[in-house]
């Protein structure tokens, strides 16, 4: 019989009001529902942001040692359960294992990063112009965090807001995504485990047009931390700034690799396929354009198409790349295929759906040549398994293409060159600028976030510059 999990809000294991649910399905096999999760309405949204509210004064008081030990006990919790945790995460978005392990170890990880900051946010001291001052700098919670997370990093993303917002001693109400909201639940129940104060988590799963847009809308939120689609975020962006929020938001990309006239072709298609069809495509860092060097364009294309041709498809328990996560995802990467046929593109391998797999939402690995700068597969962001490659005449060109996008998250150059490197490093239009390593893959203590219509550009998430987004500065003259 199939598990129907429910809300978490002040402290309670509760159904919505409308005893309405949303199946999950096994995206390797659409007929396996996973979990049932709560249907929940705009009212039960704002029973969560009252109970986060009356919990903010409470939790903002709790020494940030305190806090952060209950954040440690969270996480030495998740580590226990982290072969649970990455067999909920495959049946429900579908990655490969060893993807799922990583992103479940990322969560624990973060968790005891800012478990550690917690005990050091106690502001700066400043030296005084008057004699018998004090001037110093008080750092203290914003209030309450509203926090809407998306299905393709169903715990990593998550925890990188999560734990930050407590760690600086806000209250959290969190709106998973409804194609994957497990391993939420049950990080909320380990925090539940480690001894949070009831009220200061509420998970409530259901539609965003109800459940978020009451977050974003209610007046006892503060803060609002999107990470989704492009054009959901400008919606989500708008809409809190409409109603006086702090707002952070992470969107989509259309990410580059250039590959030098100096690279080695199979090292760069190394790098490519990893960043390109790693997580099904399926990251917003996802490397979908392959700029290369005219001199060594033949020979990157064919270690390229080689390694495409190679990776081995399936159910993610079990193989290398998984599915897609829905039949919509699924649909859309197979309508860019067509796309970029009809506009001249040449389909050097993939394109299609892998036989004998049922009815999973699988696609093949793909690789388009011939790509022109302004075809849709050089735009527009396709979130799957294909990479498109353009030929450009010398480095100016292939820096040009590459900040030539709207988006500008994530960016990567391979060259044996170092004044190309550095120059891609100063002129690259992305928030994260990578040399001879694949776009995908982020460290947690440093500052994420992009340019352009990849993101709000106003705060940075991750390390001290997420901490920065939770919490805002008093400055006190105390004259003694």
């Amino acid at each position: 019989m199939v598990e129907t999990r429910e809300n978490y809000i002040d402290g309670e294991w509760v159904s919505t009001e409308t005893d309405e649910t949303i199946d999950v399905t096994n995206p390797a096999d659409p007929s396996e529902v996973v979990t049932q999760y709560q249907r929940s309405s705009a009212a039960d949204a704002a029973t969560a942001v009252e109970a986060a509210a009356d919990a903010k004064s409470e939790w903002a008081a709790t020494p940030g040692p305190e806090r952060g030990s209950i954040l440690r006990t969270a996480g030495a919790l998740l580590e226990e359960r982290k072969s649970e945790l990455t067999d909920l995460l495959i049946a429900e978005e579908g990655k490969a294992r060893p993807e799922a392990a990583g992103e479940v170890q990322r969560a624990i990880d973060i968790f005891y990063y800012f478990a550690t900051k917690a005990a050091d946010l106690g502001g700066t001291v400043k030296g005084a112009s008057a004699p018998s001052t004090n001037l110093y700098i008080r750092k203290e919670p914003v209030g309450v965090a509203a926090l809407i997370t998306p299905w393709n990093y169903p715990i990593a993303i998550p925890a990188w807001k999560l734990a930050p917002a407590l760690a600086a001693g806000n209250s959290v109400v969190i709106k998973p995504a409804s194609l994957a909201p497990g391993v939420v639940i049950e990080m909320a129940a380990a925090l539940e485990e480690a001894g949070l104060p009831d009220g200061v988590l509420n998970v409530v799963t259901g539609p965003g047009s109800e459940v978020g847009n009451e977050f974003i809308e209610n007046e006892d939120t503060d803060v609002v931390s999107f990470t989704g689609s492009s054009q959901v975020g400008q919606m989500v962006y708008d809409q809190a700034t409409d109603a006086g929020k702090r707002i952070q938001t992470e969107l989509g990309g259309k990410n580059p690799t250039v590959v030098s006239a100096s690279a080695d072709p199979a090292e760069a298609a190394d790098i490519v396929a990893s960043g390109g069809f790693g997580t099904t495509g399926q990251s917003c860092t996802a490397c979908s354009r392959a700029i290369v060097h005219e001199d060594v364009y033949d020979d990157f294309v064919s270690e390229l198409v080689d390694r495409a041709e190679t990776i081995d498809i399936g159910p993610g328990a079990d193989h290398e790349m998984g599915p897609q996560v829905s039949a919509d995802e699924r649909d859309s990467t197979l309508e860019y295929v067509d796309v970029a046929q009809n506009e001249g593109a040449t389909l050097a391998t993939g394109g299609g759906v892998p036989e004998d797999l049922g009815d999973g939402y699988f696609v093949e690995p793909t690789v388009f040549t011939d790509v022109e700068h302004d075809m849709r597969i050089a735009q527009e962001e396709v979130f799957g398994p294909v990479v498109a490659v353009l030929q450009v005449k010398d480095f100016e060109e292939g820096l040009e293409v590459a900040n030539g996008v709207e988006y500008g998250l994530s960016a990567s150059i391979v060259t044996d060159d170092h004044t190309e490197a550095n120059r891609f490093v100063e002129e690259a239009e992305a928030g994260v600028v990578k040399v001879n390593e694949k776009t995908t893959g982020l460290e947690l203590h440093v500052p994420f976030g992009g340019f352009k219509r990849s993101s709000s550009e106003t705060w940075r998430e991750q390390g001290d510059a997420g901490l920065d987004f939770y919490t805002i500065e008093k400055t006190v003259y105390d004259n003694y």
